[in-house]
């Protein structure tokens, strides 16, 4: 069957890095005989430059009627006016609404062949595998905010219904039970009161999981553990905005924002796919980002969206090999001269994709 996929590259490295997504995804259909279908659309700075809306209708109408979607990333300096009424950003924040993509799932696996391309010791970060949750669709980037005061004082509320805790503690528990069986729940309960709820729905909700072990950290504690004993966690659950710094935290056990993956779920099995980075427009253009976190996002979506288990596993494999190999891009590369194209990485990837 035809798999449809919608492909929102956005700005700065996004298109380049989806496009070795997307090509590594057609090599899979290749091997494994699926087909896909790519159709692009707007989001971000490209979107308001060619629409004047981050989110254009007919960007959603896509989404909706795809079987998932791969987004690049949104943002650059020439939308970087905090002051603008229409902002790349809210692309983001409006698809995750719009399509209710609630569970962020990142995974952090080290790779035996990266753990000198950390800043922290290998004895530390050894067996380090990890998935973090994060609420994505409530909290304080949702809440009611403002100014008073004449402009003088800003204010920015954090909301959270029981229901939204609910659920996506739900995702980590059932993620946990296919895993190592632990879940870290990660709240500021000695202040915050969303996070006393987040806290009383999470041992509530534990009570139906008798196979899960549960724990509760502060976020605070949590920061310093990530670096600290980053192998002792398995889930890692939390509200948005915590998650959001917990998770460009746990993106340096591996050495670079690049590697890292990220799939945001629905209800259903609709799922938007992306890398943890963010635009770099410092280096766009110049074929030197790294691709690996799109590439490992579209294996996410081969298994989450798609349930294509096998071809998920024959994608990271691939990655796997190309780093067992010694290739490297400049991020993760010990010297420059040494570093391969965004390009060549792709296509290095790609050949190694096997159905064993």
């Amino acid at each position: 069957m035809p798999y449809k996929i919608a492909v929102l590259g956005g700005d700065g490295i996004g298109p380049e890095v989806t496009a070795q997504a997307t090509k590594v995804l057609e090599r899979v259909g290749t091997i494994f005989g699926h087909t896909f279908h790519f159709t692009p659309g707007l989001i971000g700075g490209c979107a308001i430059n060619a629409t004047g809306t981050a989110l254009p209708a007919d960007t959603l109408a896509l989404c909706r009627r795809s079987d998932a979607v791969l987004f690049g990333a949104v943002g650059g300096p020439q939308w970087d006016d905090p002051t603008a009424a229409v902002r790349p950003e809210q692309g983001l924040l409006s698809i995750r609404k719009e399509l209710g993509l609630f569970a962020n799932l990142r995974p952090v696996r080290l790779n035996e062949a990266l753990v000198d391309a950390s800043t922290i010791k290998p004895s530390v970060l050894r067996g380090t595998d990890l998935v973090v949750v994060r609420e994505l669709t409530g909290g304080i980037y949702f809440g009611e905010r403002g100014r008073r005061d004449g402009g003088n004082t800003a204010y920015d509320t954090m909301v959270y219904a029981r229901s939204e805790i609910e659920r996506v503690l739900r995702v980590a528990f059932r993620l946990a039970q296919q895993r190592r069986g632990k879940v870290t729940s990660v709240d500021k309960a000695n202040v915050i009161e969303t996070s006393r709820l987040w806290r009383e729905t999470a041992m509530a909700v534990a009570r139906d999981y008798p196979d899960v072990t549960l724990e509760h950290m502060l976020v605070d504690a949590c920061a310093m553990h990530l670096i600290r004993r980053p192998a002792t966690f398995d889930v890692i659950v939390t509200e948005n905005m915590f998650g959001d710094i917990l998770t460009d935290e746990a993106s340096m056990l591996v050495g670079s924002m690049g590697m890292l993956p990220s799939a945001s779920l629905a209800e259903g099995r609709l799922g938007l796919y992306e890398p943890i980075h963010g635009s770099a427009p410092d280096i766009a253009g110049q074929g030197i980002a790294n691709p690996i976190g799109a590439i490992l996002s579209a294996a996410l979506m081969l298994r989450y969206s798609l349930d294509l288990e096998r071809e998920a596993q024959a994608v990271e494999r691939a990655v796997d090999r190309v780093l067992a190999e010694g290739y490297r891009t400049r991020d993760i590369a010990s010297s420059a001269s040494e570093a391969i194209t965004t390009t060549v990485m792709g296509d290095l990837i790609c050949a190694r994709v096997t159905t064993a």
